[in-house]
């Protein structure tokens, strides 16, 4: 198999997840493909800028966004400072190379109504299902986890004596989140459900399905889509917007940057401060209330 000590390095080393794993091998590979069909290569170790260029075109004009492409072209270069880093190249390609421009893309976020409209909804339902789906909201909104990490919780992590929940996240990297009193209580009432099942395939993880088994991502996506279709007109409604929800509204409260940091388990500010737009009304609404030379007749 190609590229197997760039994987064992992504995955031992980097402590990349499965998941970001796949997609840097596949996005190499693509490449392999490209310089295989058009240039009857069988190697991209040592490949010239040309060659990079005239696959970035072809997805070009293949209807491929700059955004798609620079993260392809992100898995390449990666792959070249491998080669750098193991001493099988002395330069990259990819060293001048310089990433396609993009529009920065505006992530909206619920309002409180309309996550405490669906809040209600799940409140209405009932059984084990009702309360699983009401948690998984209520985790991804008080919590700010991302899809995988929620997936990826196990009963473990869980102390509601102390009202704390260890969340495992990018590159292995563990962070301790407090639980609001309700959700402990949600998560209270969902044990107890949880109990009923009659097969537990996957004791270990915390979200299971009727049938006992670990939740996979596709199906958190669905349920988060499902239920806030109903509340929200908005075009994107998937966990993801809820994290940022969480993010926003706790920067529109006020909240400090670098707690907010810490809540979402970034690495560097430059990723938490994306939030600080969403606030920019919030800002504006304390600056024309606040400021003196605002005349308020």
């Amino acid at each position: 198999m190609p590229f197997t000590a760039y994987r064992d390095y992504l995955k031992l080393e980097k402590n990349y997840s499965d998941h970001t794993v796949k997609a840097y091998l596949a996005d190499l590979n693509r490449f392999l493909d490209f310089s295989r069909d058009e240039y009857q290569l069988e190697s991209i170790e040592e490949v010239p800028y040309s060659i990079i260029r005239s696959w970035i075109v072809s997805m070009v004009e293949g209807g491929v966004s700059n955004r798609s492409i620079n993260r392809k072209v992100s898995s390449l270069k990666s792959y070249y400072k491998f080669l750098l880093k193991t001493g099988t190249l002395n330069s990259s390609p990819l060293a001048k190379h310089k990433a396609l421009k993009t529009r920065t893309k505006v992530q909206v976020p619920f309002s409180q109504k309309e996550i405490e409209m669906v809040i209600e909804l799940l409140g209405a339902e009932e059984g084990f299902e009702g309360l699983r789906n009401k948690l998984i909201v209520e985790l991804f909104y008080s919590a700010g986890l991302r899809r995988a990490e929620l997936v990826g919780l196990q009963l473990a992590d869980l102390d509601l004596e102390q009202r704390t929940l260890k969340v495992l996240g990018k590159r292995n990297k563990e962070r301790l989140l407090p639980l609001l009193p309700s959700v402990a209580s949600t998560l209270g009432a969902y044990l107890a459900e949880r109990e009923k099942l009659a097969d537990l395939r996957d004791p270990e993880f915390l979200l299971l399905s009727k049938k006992g088994v670990k939740l996979y991502e596709t199906l958190v996506y669905r349920i988060i889509n499902n239920y806030f279709s109903k509340a929200s007109q908005k075009v994107k409604r998937s966990p993801h917007i809820l994290r940022h929800s969480f993010a926003t509204h706790l920067l529109n409260e006020g909240a400090d940057l670098n707690a907010v940091k810490e809540l979402l388990g970034h690495s560097s500010l430059a990723s938490t401060q994306v939030y600080t737009h969403n606030s920019i009304a919030r800002l504006k609404e304390v600056y024309q209330n606040t400021h003196p030379r605002n005349s308020k007749l």
